[in-house]
């Protein structure tokens, strides 16, 4: 394979959800646009971060990929090679490949099985090595996660929650997988705990070349384990840059409500936080034109009426950061400042400029 090739590639990826209505005849009556439209690609031993609020497709999109779930339409290619409509016999080998690690380190973990025998059975289904290699093996995975080898006679509920996750992370490597779908795997535990398997997954990228994608809704997570960041809201990419650029010049209202949420341990910075009217509207019935126009403080007729690409926003170095908003050169960038410092502006006068360069605008 040439190293121009992306291991992954999706393209236009769909998934609407039927909803239906009665007891014997059942009629469906709409759909849940779960996902709609989303392309990007992943590079060998890149780590594509997807974040967004709950509920907007981050999870769907991973499992999709993984063909969890078939699509309603698009595009999916492993290393050149189109997944979307493979078989069972064609997908199961190709699950090698492929491996998702859950979020729920409790739940993804069969209770009735030992932590070897977990280990060992992806290395069974695909017929992986001899039955003392395999013992061998997931011996040599729990090491590789920080953990011991007498572990692998020990259950599932004798673990902490970190332990868990590290195990789920042994199980997802133990049939040398090229791709990695991540989903939230560092949400359910404690901020120590999630310090530790980042540096863990980082750990195992850098010695096996592992590529990621990485759902999560923590931008402060997000920002020191990621190389690109796609933002999705409502089933749609918003905005998609390299974690340098998204984090220093964010272009989307939503990016940039996103980001004024981190918290800041400098006591010392001042940051204005942009708070976000509303709720996130219901996927069933997702507004036209833009879907964040109902939230967003500098929507304008256009975006209620048109929706926008996913088109180019950057020059140079910066020519991959591609942002869905009509207006974003327009948009007023978030204000951060040191407390003892001159300040740079409050939101509320920024957005009072912007909708007066609109008015006048309008009277032109």
């Amino acid at each position: 394979m040439s190293e121009a090739v992306p291991v992954l590639e999706v393209s236009g990826l769909i998934k609407h959800f039927p909803v239906t209505r009665g007891l014997i005849r059942r009629k469906t009556i709409g759909m849940v646009r779960a996902v709609e439209g989303v392309s990007f690609d992943i590079a060998r031993g890149e780590t594509l971060a997807l974040v967004g609020e709950s509920g907007c497709g981050k999870s769907t999109t991973g499992r999709l990929i993984l063909r969890l779930m078939d699509p309603t339409a698009g595009s999916v290619r492993f290393k050149g090679s189109e997944i979307a409509t493979l078989d069972k016999q064609s997908l199961r080998q190709l699950r090698r490949h492929m491996q998702i690690i859950f979020q729920d380190p409790y739940a993804s973990l069969n209770p009735r099985m030992t932590v070897g025998e977990i280990l060992i059975e992806p290395m069974a289904v695909h017929g992986l090595h001899t039955e003392a290699e395999r013992a061998e093996r997931a011996r040599e995975l729990l090491a590789v996660v920080g953990l011991l080898p007498e572990h692998a006679r020990r259950y599932p509920h004798q673990f902490s929650g970190g332990q868990r996750q590290r195990i789920g992370i042994a199980r997802a490597l133990a049939v040398n997988p090229d791709l990695i779908v991540c989903d939230e795997p560092v949400s359910a535990l404690d901020v120590s705990i999630q310090a530790q398997i980042v540096n863990l997954l980082q750990n195992l990228q850098k010695r096996f070349g592992l590529s990621y994608l990485f759902i999560a809704h923590d931008l402060a997570v997000v920002k020191h384990i990621s190389d690109r960041v796609a933002v999705m809201y409502l089933g749609k990419l918003v905005e998609i840059a390299t974690k340098r650029d998204l984090y220093d010049r964010p272009l989307h209202p939503y990016t940039q409500a996103l980001l004024s949420a981190i918290p800041r341990p400098d006591p010392r910075v001042r940051k204005t936080r942009m708070l976000l009217a509303g709720d996130v509207p219901s996927p069933f019935a997702p507004p036209p034109g833009c879907r964040f126009h109902t939230r967003c403080p500098f929507a304008q007729d256009r975006c209620r009426q048109e929706e926008p690409l996913l088109r180019g926003a950057g020059n140079g170095p910066n020519r991959g950061h591609r942002v869905a908003c009509h207006f974003y050169e327009t948009i007023p960038a978030p204000t951060i400042a040191a407390a003892d410092g001159p300040a740079a502006g409050k939101f509320a006068e920024r957005l009072a400029a912007f909708e007066a360069a609109k008015q006048a605008r309008t009277l032109m």
